[in-house]
């Protein structure tokens, strides 16, 4: 790479990449992030073009990391080295750090606007003919419940806000503490989306209860708002029945050493929780609402 050819390098695994090769590069007093897409990622409908158009897009709020170098042949980019604190489920449940978090959701939320748009109940019809087309192996009951993921996708909508920038994927593990904000890393399933969706996803992947999810809520809407709480809510649920299909192809075409079968199986059995309880229609009946 031309930021550090012709000077002595150190390179290391940087641990936690499902889908990508991540690397600590360090040169010339300087640290950076290398990141090599996985093997056929294009399976999960990564769009790299996507990536790196959105990865500045967020830069430019100063939530995103810089994108220093990208080569397009070979769709590797070099990343600003963010240093800070990787979070964790358990160092973001805290209303202090849901707080913080919406405060990064702003500024990413505002960010100009992202190349393509993502919408969790179109990908998950992707994903299923992806399935078919490669045989991969999904729970026995999944197509038995997509009638209601219609009915929760009509709910969503009812109400629906906006599209925005949003990252789509908010592992804990994407949010890095610099000491100012929490910076948000990762963005090769973004798109604009209804920001609904990320404040779900992200209090699913942060294992936040009800109490936390409100918190959530408040901080990012300025009130305990029960319709957009039942949307974040229903779009929490989405991610675990989403992120189900993309588990299993993993599962089919990974060659990182993890449990993918694991991984699909637990958040399926997660969503069935909640599918099979009467929460779920109470949540779709709120976030349905014509008026609070």
């Amino acid at each position: 790479m031309s930021l550090w050819r012709g000077r002595p390098t150190t390179i290391s695994i940087l641990s936690g990449g499902l889908t990508n090769d991540n690397f600590l590069v360090e040169s010339g007093g300087k640290r950076y992030v290398m990141r090599l897409p996985g093997q056929s990622t294009e399976l999960l409908s990564i769009d790299r073009q996507n990536e790196v158009y959105n990865t500045k897009a967020a830069a430019s709020t100063g939530i995103g990391p810089q994108v220093l170098e990208h080569v397009p042949d070979s769709n590797v980019m070099v990343l600003e080295f963010i240093p800070g604190t990787t979070m964790s489920a358990q160092t973001l449940q805290t209303r202090q750090m849901a707080a913080r978090m919406a405060h990064s959701f702003h500024r990413l939320h505002n960010a100009p606007r992202f190349l393509r748009d993502f919408n969790m109940f179109r990908l998950i019809e992707t994903y299923l003919g992806i399935v078919d087309q490669h045989g991969v192996t999904i729970p026995d009951d999944y197509r038995d419940w997509l009638p209601t993921v219609d009915q929760i996708e009509r709910a969503v909508n009812v109400a629906a806000l906006h599209l925005a920038p949003c990252h789509n994927d908010l592992l804990c593990e994407n949010f890095i503490d610099d000491g100012v904000a929490l910076r948000i890393v990762d963005y090769e399933l973004s798109g604009n989306n209804d920001p609904c969706f990320d404040l779900g996803n992200t209090a699913q992947e942060a294992e936040f209860d009800q109490d936390l999810r409100a918190a959530l809520c408040e901080s990012y809407f300025g009130k305990v708002d029960p319709r957009q709480l039942a949307r974040m809510n229903l779009f929490a649920l989405m991610s675990d029945v989403g992120w189900t299909l993309w588990g299993a192809i993993q599962a089919r075409i990974s060659t990182v050493d993890y449990d993918f079968r694991g991984y699909y199986t637990g958040r399926w059995e997660r969503a069935l929780e909640v599918l099979r309880s009467d929460r779920l229609q109470a949540w779709m009946e709120a976030a349905a609402q014509t008026s609070n």
